[in-house]
């Protein structure tokens, strides 16, 4: 079994661009703690947008799915569980929720991973919850043929406990010493996590509940406002491609963790840029369909009317919806499909 020592990670050298995102995201975080000491009441329906936006996205790109109106039923506990999806959903939930009230009395130890996934599947009927993979695992693909093949093998399950117990001791002892900015070994941790694969299910969404956990215990609290979870999910592919370069290698210790810094920090920008813009269409007072406006002016391409609303989370679902009709009529906006396909785009990129 490979060993785990981030200590190695001192004797790197990073390009510009990973060494680029570190400082923007140090820059932004500054901002960000600027903002959170005036503490707008407005800033709390951001933590309750990002809350159901994680909950939704790392699920759906699970495959796990509900409604929009169970959905929201389901994070404000309005309602129990019908099917196995919403089990799942639920379950999520609550972890998230853990992490947001409790981060910081949940440290990284293998026992606490474990009372976390526990959670993930409580409510789950096939008590796979709170135990490490028992099978071997894989981690596959499908080709345009719909052929399945596997990308990489995890980890045997005799392995597993002790490889978990390695990266968390390594994790802690080289955050301790403050020698690597965690902002390097967040995603190396994560990149390792992942490619252990500890569970028999439930392993991509606790690698992004850990991921909001490390960010949180290391001082960037931003998704408590933003759900990096969404993030992922619109660029899943990315994502996967990532993961797949810097698993090349992984268990003779020849990998690059490179091409996963890259994606998680890029991510991780684009929500201190969204929590900006969001913040500023809360700090200023403006009519409704002036502060729709302007939200639809920091989009570019193709846009719903529910990321709208996630950009101005002082205004109701009402306000945003007859503003944009307001738009729409004043030819502003260019109305695009029916129902649930419906889309908008401003009307100067025409």
């Amino acid at each position: 079994m490979r060993t785990f020592d981030y200590s190695n990670l001192k004797a790197r050298t990073w390009d510009n661009e990973v060494l680029g995102y570190v400082a923007q995201i140090h820059e932004y975080k500054g901002r960000q703690e600027l903002f959170l000491r005036r503490q707008p009441e407005d800033l709390e329906r951001l933590v309750e947008i990002a809350k159901i936006q994680s909950t939704e996205a790392s699920n759906e790109i699970e495959g796990i799915r509900t409604t929009n109106t169970r959905l929201k039923q389901l994070c404000a506990e309005k309602t129990t569980p019908r099917n196995r999806d919403e089990r799942e959903i639920a379950g999520y939930r609550d972890v998230l929720n853990t992490i947001h009230e409790n981060y910081e009395y949940i440290p990284l130890r293998p026992g606490y991973i474990l009372q976390l996934h526990r959670d993930l599947f409580k409510y789950s009927e096939r008590g796979i919850g709170g135990s490490f993979k028992n099978t071997q695992n894989y981690i596959s693909a499908t080709d345009a043929a719909g052929h399945s093949f596997v990308l990489f093998t995890p980890l045997a399950p005799y392995e597993t406990p002790t490889a978990v117990e390695a990266i968390c001791e390594s994790f802690n002892r080289v955050a301790d010493t403050q020698e690597i900015d965690p902002l390097i070994l967040i995603p190396v941790f994560i990149h390792d996590f992942l490619c252990i694969h500890p569970f028999n299910d439930g392993n991509g969404r606790m690698s992004r509940l850990l991921t909001t956990l490390l960010l949180y215990r290391c001082g960037y609290p931003i998704g408590r406002y933003i759900s990096l979870e969404s993030k992922i999910a619109r660029t899943k592919d990315a994502y996967y491609d990532a993961l797949e370069l810097s698993q090349t290698g992984w268990y003779e210790e020849q990998d690059d963790p490179t091409p996963f810094i890259k994606y998680l920090l890029s991510t991780i920008l684009a929500a201190y840029r969204d929590f900006e813009a969001r913040v500023d269409l809360v700090g200023e007072k403006l009519p409704a369909i002036e502060t729709v406006r302007r939200a639809v002016m920091g989009r570019i391409g193709k846009f719903t009317k529910a990321e709208i609303q996630a950009m101005c989370p002082g205004l109701s679902k009402t306000s945003v919806e007859s503003s944009i009709k307001k738009l729409v009529d004043d030819g502003f906006l260019i109305k695009h499909g029916v129902g649930r396909s419906t889309f908008y785009t401003r009307r100067d990129a025409e």
